[in-house]
């Protein structure tokens, strides 16, 4: 099979990270809730993540690299924990509904009040707007490093200084972007990031998080125990522990450790630029069939490595059937959990079909994905051979 689904979680992992989730499942007790040697190592590997993921973003506080079941935790976490009753907030069209529903939810409430910048029919996200959002009452500002359905990467650091001037907080969801971009929280002016473990960052399913500014406190989302301070009627306010109640996957979590040990000494620049390779690669290939939309390519924006496509003909669920069915090429189709994107582009109703690019996608398995792609528009033409061999 040639995966090009990427972006919504990586197949192909270094070696070492099932090795490790193996030796865990073996090896590893409970962290922070015993002294026995199996305890230890397992309170020793999520410390070990927690000091690699910290490392990998430039931050200097490991202790507040909170570990949670996805980026989806991380951002209920953080947006349930930092906004209050009247509070505004700002969010944008490119948002995954990871975002979405849970401010949806706020505003649903009564609690808050939403705006977006908006995207435009070209993909491109109208920074221009986004001063004239803020107002007195402003919180937060959320928003992604990159759209999950074309790869169009936010300007971060702009977003981060306008809410900084209105005195409000700006939470990164960078789950499309930790592992493919270097990602430097400070450069970033970033207060919360959140992200997760399976995409690019090669590591196992079930594990995510997000790191929060050593001036920021948040409420904790859930409360329980944490194998410290049991006294306690509270959630503990020391950090990790004030927002890491239960058990800890300390074998998913030893799978992320090794990723992240592999990514560190593999550079995060190498896997950008060839995740970017790939997708001019790809882009160039595709726009020789004339039936096909790419959309957002003039965008004006840097981009990841996924490309979101349709083809004149077919809807684009049976265009991923037949790419999956014939030609062995996993992509992803529909509305990608991004509602307000494809209303910007004029997709709700059709959807899209997204490739999405990796460390382990090479050339060839791009080429073999204009090929079908070739073949089944010039099919669709009426075998004409229009578009190629």
């Amino acid at each position: 099979m040639i995966y090009l689904n990427n972006a919504a979680t990586t197949i192909q992992k270094p070696p070492a990270v099932a090795d490790a989730v193996v030796a865990a499942m073996s090896g590893a007790g409970s962290c922070s809730r015993g002294a026995s040697p199996d305890d230890l190592a397992a309170a020793r590997s999520v410390a070990g993540a927690r000091v690699k993921l910290a490392r990998l973003i430039g931050f200097r506080h490991p202790e507040r690299v909170i570990f949670a079941h996805n980026a989806t935790v991380a951002l209920n976490t953080a947006i349930f924990g930092l906004l209050r009753p009247g509070d505004h907030v700002i969010t944008t069209d490119f948002e995954h509904n990871s975002v979405l529903r849970p401010l949806h939810e706020l505003e649903r409430r009564g609690i808050i009040e939403l705006d977006y910048v908006p995207a435009d029919r070209a993909g491109r996200l109208c920074m221009e707007a986004l001063e004239g959002l803020f107002q007195p009452n402003t919180r937060a500002v959320v928003a992604t490093h990159a759209s999950n359905l074309t790869g169009a990467i936010t300007d971060a650091a702009t977003i981060a200084r306008a809410a900084h001037a209105h005195g409000a907080r700006f939470i990164l969801d960078a789950s499309q972007t930790l592992g493919a971009l270097p990602v430097d929280m400070a450069a970033l002016g970033a207060d919360i990031i959140c992200f997760t473990g399976h995409k690019a960052l090669m590591g196992p399913q079930g594990t995510g998080g997000l790191a929060v500014a050593p001036d920021l406190e948040l409420t904790p989302l859930v409360h329980g125990g944490t194998g410290v301070k049991s006294a306690d009627p509270f959630q503990p306010s020391s950090y990790p522990e004030h927002l890491e109640a239960g058990t800890m996957n300390a074998h998913g979590l030893a799978g992320l450790d090794a990723a992240l040990e592999f990514l560190l000494a593999l550079g995060i620049d190498r896997v950008e630029a060839h995740e970017r390779a790939l997708r001019e690669r790809f882009v160039e290939g595709v726009a020789a069939i004339p039936s096909i939309t790419v959309y957002g390519v003039d965008d004006g924006h840097d981009h990841t490595g996924v490309v979101a496509l349709n083809m004149a003909g077919i809807d684009s669920s049976s265009l991923a059937d037949r790419l999956a069915c014939e030609f062995d090429i996993a992509t992803r189709a529909g509305l990608h959990c991004a509602p307000r994107m494809h209303a910007a582009l004029g997709t709700l109703e059709t959807g899209a079909v997204r490739f999405s690019f990796g460390w382990y996608t090479d050339a060839a398995d791009v080429d073999v994905a204009i090929a079908a792609l070739t073949r089944i528009a010039d099919e669709l033409a009426g075998g004409s051979g229009a578009y190629g061999a």
